[in-house]
């Protein structure tokens, strides 16, 4: 969610950070007090702070790095032919990203600046899909996920304090869709112990990864039943419908999103083809999150003209829109994706009203309380009069 540009330039450079190159010409990063241990598929480690100084002109290596964590090349078309090559070339770059972000001082920083890129845009209120894996310390000491919702609580209570108007963030727990059945199991009672031991920033789980090879929300369903079965409350956010298959297992990820009582439903770009599925999700008032940088990118369409958010709309379907990932597409915040959305979806028809819609349904359908809630709308409305006067004048 950060710019990787802040992840190169500032974390690369802090001492003890180490790099390695692999097979698939990838890089490698984690922090260690000595030369770490050999890695998989990949060369010795070299400490960076030495590399820098051989080569002089570091330029074009940090360059490489940032290459390394985006997706970004002149030829989309040539470089990812098809979904399968730009997933993996997706899922690399959290491979990169992943040494440098699980160390312990640079997973509060990350998230500190995540929050000061995401303020500069004039949002005032996150959450962030995060799969919560272990942080480790310089001598190579690992940390739970209690330590990392420990540490998201006191970041996010020592931005608020730098910036009061900031209304806050929440976590949703997120775990890989290829885990197998007993792995869930495990994965959802965790997020009932989190959600237990940090209510007030944790809203939630979901499942995460490219749906099409992953496994369907239903193989997971003794694991989803858990905790309507002890009487607790585990907000659902499922990814589905994050494909543009249909007749296969995963096709009926939305129906039964719906069936597990999920708050949103992440993408549903598949939606439209299943018109009783559509009405359900409209009449029990749960929104689609729109991600339209990310669909393109990730080649579900590519004229934002034939997103099937287009209809939804059309059809006054509840919708949100979200950045996804950000940083990997060289985007902003969240404005890009509105921008896109607002070009694309509604052509000529769109008009402020239409986006002051699109901005308080960001409100409306986040796992803010009520009376939270409500507060951060009026909040919101005396910024939105503020933004309409100052375009006018």
């Amino acid at each position: 969610m950060v710019d990787v540009e802040w992840l190169v330039k500032n974390v690369t450079y802090r001492d003890n950070c180490y790099v390695c190159f692999t097979d698939e010409q990838t890089v490698q990063f984690t922090f260690s007090s000595r030369e770490p241990g050999s890695h998989p598929r990949c060369s010795s480690w070299t400490l960076l702070r030495s590399l820098r100084e051989k080569i002089k002109n570091s330029t074009e290596l940090d360059n490489s790095f940032i290459r390394n964590l985006t997706l970004f090349t002149e030829d989309p078309d040539r470089d990812y032919p098809n979904q399968d090559v730009v997933w993996k070339r997706f899922e690399q770059a959290f491979l990169v990203a992943y040494g440098l972000v699980t160390y312990a001082p640079v997973f509060k920083d990350y998230l500190y600046e995540g929050l000061r890129q995401f303020y500069e845009d004039n949002i005032m209120f996150v959450e962030i899909r995060a799969l919560l894996p272990a942080t480790y310390e310089l001598d190579g000491r690992l940390n739970d996920k209690d330590w990392s919702m420990r540490a998201c609580q006191e970041v996010v209570k020592r931005f608020r304090s730098h910036y009061p108007d900031f209304l806050g963030a929440r976590i949703i727990f997120s775990i890989h869709r290829g885990i197998n059945a007993t792995e869930a199991v495990k994965a959802v009672e965790e997020a009932i112990q989190l959600q237990s031991n940090f209510p007030d920033i944790m809203a939630g789980f979901d499942f995460i990864g490219q749906e099409d090879p992953g496994r369907p929300l239903w193989y997971f369903k003794d694991a989803l039943s858990i905790p309507e079965e002890r009487g607790v409350n585990l907000p659902y956010f499922f990814h589905a419908g994050e494909t543009d298959l249909q007749g296969t297992d995963v096709d009926q990820n939305i129906m039964d999103a719906l069936l597990f009582n999920t708050k949103r439903i992440g993408h549903g770009f598949a939606l439209v083809r299943h018109p009783v599925v559509k009405e359900m999700s409209r009449k029990m008032g749960v929104p689609i999150e729109i991600c339209p940088i990310s669909n393109q990118v990730l080649k579900l369409v590519s004229d934002l003209r034939d997103h099937p958010a287009a209809v939804l709309m059309a059809e006054g379907h509840p919708l949100v829109i979200s950045s996804d990932d950000p940083a990997l597409f060289g985007a902003t915040g969240l404005s890009h994706d509105f921008y896109e959305a607002f070009m694309g979806f509604g052509g000529m028809s769109f008009n402020l009203g239409t986006l002051k819609e699109l901005v308080l349904n960001s409100l409306r359908y986040s796992s803010l309380p009520s009376q939270r809630k409500e507060e951060a709308i009026e909040d919101l409305l005396v910024k939105w009069d503020k933004f309409v006067l100052g375009s006018l004048l």
